[in-house]
């Protein structure tokens, strides 16, 4: 397994097969993998717990909401700087170092004796979450080569880590009633255990040929900026805008952002290539992947919301709902590269984040009836289908034909999209829901706007990254995923 990434690739017409990858490829894969759908099984597998957790560490209902934000904080503000110090030191090095400290901090957590020790494990949970995901996705992007080998890898990742979201919210219910919500902690510490002591021998060590100095002013203002921004978003979730905090931290978030695109635009090692953000596929394939996740994550808000308000589902029931989109995830994950094979990675995010808004669009249909619940069912599984899509083609789009070197820095953007995607939909669209003195018409305004943002995206992201004509008359391919 080289490490350098061949670019050369077949006619958009041909159809390669499915690759096969080695027991090795497969064991890397699998530790990988498993890393990823760990850090993807915290985002969700507390949500069902936080109130039997709040009676027994003596929470009161407002700090409930740090037992979420004290995890997507730095898991979300410290994704570019530790993918950039992957680069330059080691990916290898910091992902080890990542998992070892994501499962001391479960442990913590797992056996939490005050609110304090408590989300002091998940803050230290999200570190770690922090170097895991940049550096795991680097890894993997610099092990498989461009083209099927590495579609095929992402395809298995992000079916992964829509899945580990989704096992999340289930597995949080079964845990919870049958353990408590300890064992939700205690399950992170396991999946640690496992991966941890397999990580030293399989994943090569990669990092930049060359070491420049690391963009301190750029990391201090990007760091700051996400995580103003993630929090003032997080808790607008709950307690909506008009909050001071939530007021100041917005604002200090744009105005930090502002400021590093300004020192990025000035330094000769910058954090952030300008460049690599003019790329067109970097740029439109990240506006892809915000929009994928930020609106899919409102549905399965104001979805379980609907189920359990308005048709009186139990949480089980609801869980098994979503248990289905589940499902049907994995499978449209196992078929995903075999579409962006023969489409190209583009054209696969244009029709993937059409279908998922055509869908999002069909759930305006639900009522009050018993039949409601069928139609929820298949509608936000199918539009998973495609969301997954998305997923995975936009990860393909903004990482094809980016040099090694410059991995840690395409990952990291792809998985800090990913991180502010699920953090903001939920408090700028669900908040209707949740403050409308109808819920089921609320539920229907979201609905709507969410569709109408995703085919919105769509067709910008058409337009974004259609090929363009040189003066020659030859197509520009510029990575475009055109395989």
């Amino acid at each position: 397994m080289g490490m350098a990434i061949d670019t050369s690739r077949p006619p958009a017409t041909a159809r390669p097969g499915s690759p096969r990858l080695s027991t090795r490829d497969k064991l890397v894969l699998f530790v990988l993998c498993a890393a990823q759908f760990m850090v993807a099984l915290d985002f969700s597998v507390l949500n069902v717990a936080l109130p039997v957790l709040g009676a027994d560490l003596g929470m009161s209902q407002s700090a409930l909401q740090w037992a979420v934000t004290a995890f997507a904080l730095p898991s979300g503000g410290f994704l570019l700087l530790f993918g950039r110090i992957g680069d330059l030191y080691g990916r290898r090095r910091l992902f080890l170092s990542g998992l070892a400290l994501f499962g001391a901090a479960s442990l913590l957590a797992t056996f939490a004796w005050d609110p304090a020790s408590f989300l002091a494990g998940r803050a230290l949970q999200g570190i770690g979450a922090a170097a895991i995901v940049p550096t795991g996705m680097s890894l993997l992007t610099t092990t498989f080569a461009e083209g099927p080998a590495r579609d095929r890898a992402l395809g298995i990742s992000g079916t992964l880590l829509s899945l580990g979201f989704t096992v999340g919210m289930v597995a949080g219910g079964v845990l919870t009633d049958l353990l408590g919500w300890r064992s939700t902690m205690g399950l992170l510490t396991l999946f640690a255990l496992i991966v941890l002591p397999l990580a030293p021998a399989l994943l090569p060590e990669s990092r930049t040929p060359d070491r420049p100095r690391l963009d301190v002013p750029g990391a201090v203002t990007v760091t700051g900026g996400l995580l103003s921004l993630i929090y003032a978003l997080s808790t607008a979730a709950d307690h909506g805008f008009g909050r001071t905090d939530v007021l100041v931290t917005l604002v200090a978030g744009v105005l930090l952002l502002t400021a590093f695109a300004v020192v990025e635009s000035r330094t000769e090692a910058p954090l952030v290539s300008l460049p690599m953000l003019r790329r067109r596929t970097v740029a439109w394939g990240n506006l892809g992947g915000l929009v994928t996740f930020s609106m899919m994550s409102t549905v399965v808000f104001v979805l379980t919301l609907y189920l359990q308000e308005v048709l009186r589902l139990s949480a089980f029931e609801t869980g098994l709902v979503f248990g289905v989109q589940g499902v049907l995830s994995a499978v449209a994950g196992s078929y995903a590269p075999r579409v962006i094979g023969r489409l190209g990675a583009h054209r696969t995010l244009v029709v993937s984040l059409a279908g998922q808004g055509v869908l999002i669009a069909a759930l305006l249909g639900l009522g009050t009836g018993g039949w409601s619940v069928w139609l929820a069912t298949a509608g936000v599984a199918l539009a998973s289908m495609s969301h997954l899509g998305a997923i995975i083609s936009y990860g393909v789009t903004v990482t094809s034909g980016v040099p090694d070197e410059e991995q840690g820095l395409a990952t990291g953007l792809v998985t800090s999209t990913q991180q502010v995607g699920i953090t903001v939909g939920i408090p700028l669209l669900g908040v209707l829901a949740t403050t409308s003195g109808d819920l089921l018409s609320g539920v229907h305004t979201v609905l709507a706007l969410d569709a109408a943002i995703v085919l919105a995206a769509a067709v910008l992201v058409a337009v974004g990254l259609r090929p363009r004509k040189g003066a020659s008359g030859a197509v520009e391919a510029e990575a475009l995923g055109a395989r």
